[in-house]
This record gives structure tokens, C-alpha cells and sequence, in this order.
């Protein structure tokens, strides 16, 4: 297809066949983003301290930016926020959205819900019984227990979740989760383990779940389990009577505007840049580079993938099912309406990452981000990449853009503190136009060395990771 229009525009929207009407409707947007972009810039009520406000400007009763009918948008959410999924980045969403129009978060006491032990309700900080306090909207890492949820949360809560293709997800768990997991550990890289599994892992060891069936393991479910075409017909149903949508990480822009349609949330409200990506390899000075071929610890054959897929049977059907259901859900929305609704998503994040973002808007390596209190946490093998801000922007557009791409850890921390403001300042805390303070630097994993033998290593929030000794006998010994 030869497109007509200029190669820049094409960047940005894909090269679809759009038919006149489309077109108008693309301009009509972009036009009427421009004039909310200048309202917000010259708004100074935007900047009343009591609520923030969002970069753009927020829907009315009347108004959803593109039309989503009469319908109200939910403020009732509750996302299992699976592992090495883009999960970080949904999470960013709800954070924003909930923080722009006053919601109560469900959060943890440090920054997992007793993760990985299930789910209960005593973990959300603020409970003191089924339903006494209200909750909006839950998000952060648990093993997912709905019995335990359901006390915390509202009856109408939208239940949603997300996945990735089990070799994929294996490749970056491994990648993440290198010197936490014993049986990525102890493999010389993640062909090796493929190879030979079992020669690896331990099931009883703390943390190994993370090397099988990781996304059968968050869902609640028995990971470990030999497969079985009725235990997995067992699973997927139960995922299904739990959760209204389940997304896939590889459609993301389709995901997020499936998930707008079933929120009733105004497009602006899924626009988001990437977060806690992973360097793919070393590329001078940027740190960054596409889809180049991973690190050697990483490199797979196709016969090692096609045994990772096997390793990861109940992950793999899981994720067979719901891609089916996915695409499913696409074809009622619409093939054209989607790509029209995609092209205008990809649109308004490459106008944002202009306005908010240096380099381009492409991620940079933590150490290279000047502010410290926007640096993501480092873990295993890769460097996880962040972004720096334009220099110069007036400061509400600073604020607005910073809860874009503020890290998952950081970001917790204010809600927290914005939350339950007589709570003691955290240790390492400092404090960020505006008044509220943040994590300066999350903590990395640390070991402690006795004879040569590492013995200790903790998570960020001071969970001791104990090496070579199972989940019983550690969970005396670990803090929540």
C-alpha cells in the first residue's frame, strides 16, 4: 500500500487505509488536544494544591473526550498486577487516575500484599474489617485470593488482569529475577535451564515460583500441578468467573483501548509511556535499542522456546485461551474502530512524549536520569530504563508529566503519604516541588557475605529473601 502521507505522520499512525471520515476525525482531535494543552498551560486554578489535576483536561458528566455515550466511568477497579507483564505501566494508569479525582487506593504496608504468600485482607493498610472503610481501587502485587478480596473491596468493582506469552514472560523473569530465584541462580543461562528444568528447580525452595507457571502462580492457582487438559478447563474458567477482561501485554494499545471502552474512561486516561522496561543490549550512549536480539544469558533456541512452552504448560494454555477470548472481544468492538482508535492512542502519546520527555522520548538508564527520585529499582541482569523530563516546562505541566512516568515504588510511597499523612516519614525520603515527599532512592537487592557464601538478600521493602531453604521455614522470618 503506498501511503500518501508524510513519513512522519506515518510514525505516528501506522499507515492505515482511514477512510475521509477518519481523517477529519483524527484532525478534529488533535486540534481540540492542542486547545486543552494550551488551557492547561494557562489555567492557574489547574495548580490548587488540595487536588492534582490531569495534563489534560479531565471529562465532565457530559463530556468523555471521544464519545463513550451516557455511560459513567468506574472508579470501583481492581487489577491483579501480574509479574513481567507491563503490568508496571497499568498500574502507572490507575495511580493517575485514581489520584486526579480523590479515589482511596487498597495499598500494601510495605509494597507487595504478603506476595508470595495469598492474599488477605489484614495486608491493605487502613483495614479494620469487611467494608468499614471503602477502597476504590486496588492494584499492587498479591497471589491472588478473591474470597480475601472481596472483603476489602466494593460489590461493583471491575475486576481485570493482564498476560504475556509464557516464553516471553520466562526471558524477562529470568532476566529480573536472576539472583532471587535459586533455580535461575544456579543455571548458566536461561538455554541451560530450558534444556534441563528440573535439574534446576526446587519447588519448595522460597521464590522459585517465579521459574514455572509465574502467571498461574499470581492467579491463585496450584503451579506446581502436573497438567491436564480438565485442570486447565478448571482454570481458565475460574479466571474467567473472576475477571470481566483479561489483556494481553503484546496488543497493548488494543488492550488499552478495550479496557477505556469497559471503564467508560476517557481516552487521555490510558495514554501512557512505557514503564520498568529492560535494556535489551548495550548500545552506547542511549542504552536502548528496539527489538535487537537479546543478551547471550537470554539467547534461545527454538527448540529451547518449544521447552520453555512445555516447562510452562498451564501459563501457555492459560495464555491460548484468553488470546482466543481477546481477539474475540476486538472483532465485536470492531477491526476498523480499532485501528482508528489505536492510530489516535499512538497519536497522543507521540505529542506527550514530545512535551514531556528528553531524548525523544526514548527510555534512558537510571543512572543517567538526573533526578534521583525518579530512577527505577535495578534488579538481575538487565538495566530497567527511565525517562528525564524537558527541561523549562512551567510547573504544571512538570507535575502532570511526572506522574507519567514517576516509578511504581515512588509513586506508592506519595499515595501513601498523601493517604495516611500522620504516618512517619519513610527512611531516605526527601522532598519534591509541592511539598510531598518521595523515596530518593529504592533500595537494591542486598547480600550480606559470611565465609564467602551470600547468605541474606532483601526485597525493596525490607523482605528477607532467604537462599536455599523453603517457603515454610522463611515465613516466620519475613517482615510485611
Amino acid at each position: 500500500m503506498v501511503c500518501r502521507w508524510s513519513a512522519r505522520k506515518m510514525r505516528w499512525l501506522g499507515c492505515y487505509r482511514l477512510g475521509p471520515l477518519w481523517k477529519a476525525l483524527l484532525v478534529f482531535v488533535a486540534i481540540a488536544f492542542a486547545g486543552q494543552l494550551l488551557g492547561v498551560i494557562f489555567n492557574k486554578s489547574w495548580m490548587q494544591p488540595e487536588r492534582p489535576h490531569s495534563f489534560f483536561a479531565l471529562p465532565s458528566e457530559n463530556s468523555q473526550g471521544l464519545s463513550l455515550g451516557s455511560c459513567q466511568p468506574h472508579t470501583h477497579i481492581m487489577f491483579l498486577k501480574t509479574h513481567k507483564t507491563a503490568s508496571s505501566t497499568i498500574l502507572n494508569l490507575l495511580y493517575r487516575f485514581g489520584e486526579e479525582r480523590g479515589l482511596k487506593f487498597a495499598l500494601p504496608v510495605g509494597y507487595q500484599f504478603g506476595y508470595p504468600l495469598p492474599f488477605i485482607a489484614l495486608r491493605v493498610k487502613g483495614y479494620r474489617g469487611p467494608h468499614v472503610m471503602e477502597f476504590d481501587i486496588m492494584g499492587n502485587h498479591m497471589r491472588f485470593n478473591k474470597p480475601e478480596v472481596e472483603k476489602v473491596m466494593p460489590a461493583d468493582t471491575f475486576y481485570f488482569s493482564i498476560l504475556r506469552d509464557p516464553v516471553a514472560l520466562a526471558e524477562s523473569s529470568y532476566a529480573y529475577y536472576k539472583n532471587v530465584a535459586p533455580a535461575f541462580r544456579h543455571a548458566k543461562g536461561l538455554g541451560d535451564f530450558a534444556d534441563n528444568p528440573r535439574k534446576y528447580y526446587d519447588p519448595r525452595l522460597r521464590n522459585n515460583h517465579y521459574a514455572r507457571n509465574l502467571l498461574w502462580f499470581d492467579f491463585g492457582l496450584d503451579h506446581n500441578a502436573n497438567y491436564s487438559s480438565t485442570l486447565v478447563k478448571h482454570g481458565v474458567a475460574a479466571v474467567r468467573r473472576n475477571f470481566k477482561l483479561i489483556l494481553l501485554s503484546e496488543y497493548f494499545d488494543q488492550s488499552m483501548v478495550l479496557l477505556r471502552h469497559a471503564l467508560c474512561w476517557p481516552l487521555d486516561a490510558v495514554v501512557s509511556f512505557s514503564l520498568n522496561a529492560r535494556q535489551q543490549v548495550p548500545s552506547g550512549r542511549s542504552g536502548w535499542v528496539g527489538k535487537a536480539a537479546p543478551p547471550a544469558p537470554l539467547a534461545l533456541t527454538d527448540k529451547q522456546r518449544l521447552k520453555l512452552r512445555e516447562w510452562n504448560s498451564l501459563d501457555w494454555h492459560l495464555y491460548q485461551a484468553f488470546n482466543l477470548t481477546f481477539w474475540q472481544e476486538v472483532e465485536r468492538f470492531g477491526r476498523s474502530r480499532m485501528e482508528a482508535e489505536v492510530a489516535m492512542l499512538r497519536l497522543r502519546r507521540e505529542v506527550l512524549a514530545r512535551v514531556c520527555l528528553r531524548d525523544g522520548g526514548r527510555p534512558i538508564e537510571a543512572s543517567r536520569i538526573r533526578d534521583k527520585t525518579i530512577r527505577p529499582f535495578q534488579s538481575g541482569l538487565v538495566k530497567i530504563l527511565g525517562y528525564e523530563l524537558q527541561p523549562g516546562l512551567d510547573n504544571a505541566t512538570w507535575g502532570a508529566c511526572l506522574r507519567m512516568i514517576r516509578p511504581e515504588i515512588q509513586y506508592k510511597d506519595l499515595l501513601d503519604l498523601w493517604q495516611f499523612p500522620r504516618a512517619q516519614k519513610p527512611p531516605g525520603a526527601d522532598t519534591i516541588p509541592g511539598g510531598l515527599p518521595v523515596r530518593r532512592e529504592p533500595s537494591v537487592f542486598r547480600t550480606e557475605d559470611q565465609e564467602g557464601k551470600r547468605l541474606v538478600e532483601k526485597d525493596w521493602d525490607g523482605t528477607v529473601l532467604l537462599r536455599n531453604q523453603s517457603l515454610k521455614q522463611v515465613e516466620s522470618r519475613v517482615r510485611f
